[in-house]
């Protein structure tokens, strides 16, 4: 009797491993969500060994890397009046080692940022054709390390699961449907590392072009709750020393209950400042487009003569209520590249600011000599 005992004991012991094993296997087959987070939620970001081949080496994102979920500490952030680039969507990031945190310089100036200091932009467009979804071109990283900036850029793959890094540049068609519901298309460019420099540098350093105190000062929506930018930075700790409470802020382009001269000033800044600035790519010329210079009308190029002769019927760059003889909006209105302006980062015309371009032109009586 305590045989037979023993020997059923074993079957069922041996039947609840089988069982087991079963429903384990089984369980394998199962796909893992993509909206599962990474049990380790910390970034990885060693000076030392970045560049990482892949976007997703860095943790920055948690969960579906096309979601891009900031991971902790990972801190979205929005200038006022952003970039143009060819009508693409953008999202930003920034993200700062333990620890480490960036100082205040003027209203105008960039941030004194620590080394390991990460900025992560990301373009895409929305309602792409066919498929109606969003669509990742690339991600910039602009990264600060033993006091110098560097450049790392990672192209998306056609399923959006991963970007890898690349310096080449390329081109990339894209159709998408405008918030007006028209058909739009492009060949949108990715920049190589040489042409990201033509444009991100000063006095031949590389520097980063937004993150300033007069670009952030605005109120954002974080997960938990809408603040201040530069405010949040401060509570996070990115941002130490004596921050003014007033910022000399740029104005929202699109703004139309802003100063118009404010809205195109902001405008420029934003789009041509960093060129046409002392160290910038276009120094050699006269007009200075940062916004704190352009207070000054003729920096803004208003009945300034033009360096270069393009036709006698351009007169100046900025011709008081001529649009006709304003070499500014002839070169913004163009896409040829021996007079566009700017001269990459579009392949475009920005129309609506084209248009504010020439309210203002209007507007200015009509005194130049």
């Amino acid at each position: 009797m305590d045989f037979f005992l023993h020997l059923v004991a074993m079957i069922r012991t041996l039947f609840f491993v089988f069982a087991l094993a079963f429903i384990a296997a089984c369980r394998r087959d199962v796909p893992i969500p993509d909206d599962i987070p990474d049990e380790d939620t910390g970034v990885v970001f060693n000076l030392d060994q970045v560049p990482y081949p892949k976007l997703s080496d860095y943790k920055f994102f948690t969960g579906a890397l096309k979601n891009l979920n900031p991971n902790e500490r990972v801190l979205p952030y929005e200038p006022i009046t952003p970039l143009f680039s060819d009508y693409a969507h953008k999202s930003r990031f920034v993200w700062m080692m333990k620890d480490s945190s960036a100082q205040y310089v003027s209203d105008h100036s960039l941030f004194d940022f620590p080394d390991g200091t990460v900025f992560i932009k990301n373009f895409y467009y929305d309602n792409v054709v066919p498929s109606g979804e969003r669509k990742i071109l690339e991600t910039r990283l602009l990264y600060k390390k033993e006091g110098e900036w560097k450049f790392a850029d990672y192209i998306w793959n056609q399923d959006q699961s991963e970007a890898v890094y690349e310096t080449n540049g390329s081109y990339v068609p894209v159709q998408w449907i405008d918030d007006q519901g028209d058909n739009q298309s492009l060949t949108f460019r990715i920049p190589s590392e040489v042409e990201c420099f033509t444009c991100h540098k000063s006095n031949g350093n590389k520097i980063p072009i937004a993150p300033k105190p007069q670009n952030l000062d605005k109120d954002f929506s974080y997960p938990d709750g809408v603040k201040n930018q530069l405010v949040k930075w401060q509570e996070v700790g990115y941002l130490t020393g004596n921050v003014p409470g007033t910022i000399a802020r740029v104005a929202d382009w699109t703004d139309d209950t802003q100063p118009l001269e404010t809205r195109v000033r902001s405008y420029l800044d934003i789009n041509c400042g960093f060129c046409h600035s002392d160290g910038g790519h276009c120094n050699y010329r006269p007009i200075r487009l940062e916004f704190f210079k352009t207070l000054d009308p003729a920096m803004l190029g208003v009945c300034e003569i033009p360096q270069q002769f393009i036709t006698p019927q351009l007169t100046h760059v900025i011709a008081r209520s001529n649009i006709a003889r304003s070499v500014m909006h002839f070169r913004m209105s163009s896409t040829d590249p021996q007079y566009m302006m700017p001269l990459l980062g579009r392949s475009v015309v920005h129309q609506e600011a084209v248009d504010l371009l020439g309210q203002y032109i209007l507007s200015l009586t009509p005194i130049c000599n």
